[in-house]
């Protein structure tokens, strides 16, 4: 396994970008999609989640990459709006899929919540054009707020969809995100972790530890990109 390494990819607004690229050794571009990472509101690419993906997708012969939206490296706790948020997003997957070096014809995009979100909708809007998706903790809805559904991206995209989601998760209710799916017209599949929260944390009392967890994510994940 080849070290990690810092890129930089400049941004929309002049900024750079951080991300770092776990890459095969073997790495041949067009055998396999890139997975590109991005982190959730409250976190960085140094995410636990994030980073063994990104070993285990590497090691599996992925090239990887994950990238810190630019508030998180200015050590702000609050978003940048959508819009400078999906720029990131362009900003990263465009750089990937040109770059000489590194010419990924084929792009999945993942994130944990906000990361995967911001993913959605720059794919709606034609920013983005990923071979598939990818969410941990897809944030459907606000907290106790479950009307308030961010439904609309999903009915606009036709790439093949995976989700990750707690039964116990604040932000998705898993029965109103089936009901969700049942209406869109890409190809999706659900995994559902009982007794998880928006994080993956489940109750001490659960048959499945955080470890287990993580790898039944990890597993499913290189399974259904395996068959994409």
């Amino acid at each position: 396994m080849a070290a990690d390494e810092y890129v930089f990819v400049p941004g929309q607004y002049g900024e750079k970008i951080t991300t770092l690229v776990s890459m095969p050794d073997d790495y041949q571009s067009g055998t396999k999609p890139a997975v590109i990472l991005a982190h959730g509101a409250g976190n960085d690419m140094f995410h636990p989640l994030l980073v063994h993906m990104a070993h285990l997708l590497e090691n599996s012969g992925y090239l990887t990459v994950r990238f810190n939206f630019p508030f998180r490296d200015r050590g702000r706790r609050n978003p940048d709006s959508d819009e400078a948020l999906m720029a990131s997003w362009m900003s990263v997957f465009s750089y990937f899929r040109d770059h000489p070096l590194y010419q990924c014809a084929r792009i999945v995009a993942a994130g944990k919540s906000l990361g995967g979100r911001v993913a959605l909708q720059a794919s709606a809007a034609g920013l983005i054009d990923p071979t598939g998706l990818v969410f941990f903790g897809y944030p459907l809805h606000p907290p106790g707020k479950k009307d308030i559904l961010r439904d609309a991206p999903l009915h606009r995209v036709q790439a093949p969809m995976l989700f990750f989601a707690g039964s116990s998760d604040p932000f998705c209710d898993t029965g109103i995100l089936r009901d969700v799916l049942g209406r869109v017209n890409a190809p999706w599949s659900l995994e559902v972790i009982e007794g998880a929260d928006h994080s993956f944390k489940v109750p001490k009392d659960s048959a499945l530890t955080g470890e287990q967890v993580f790898a039944r994510i990890l597993g499913v994940t290189l399974h259904w990109l395996e068959n994409l």
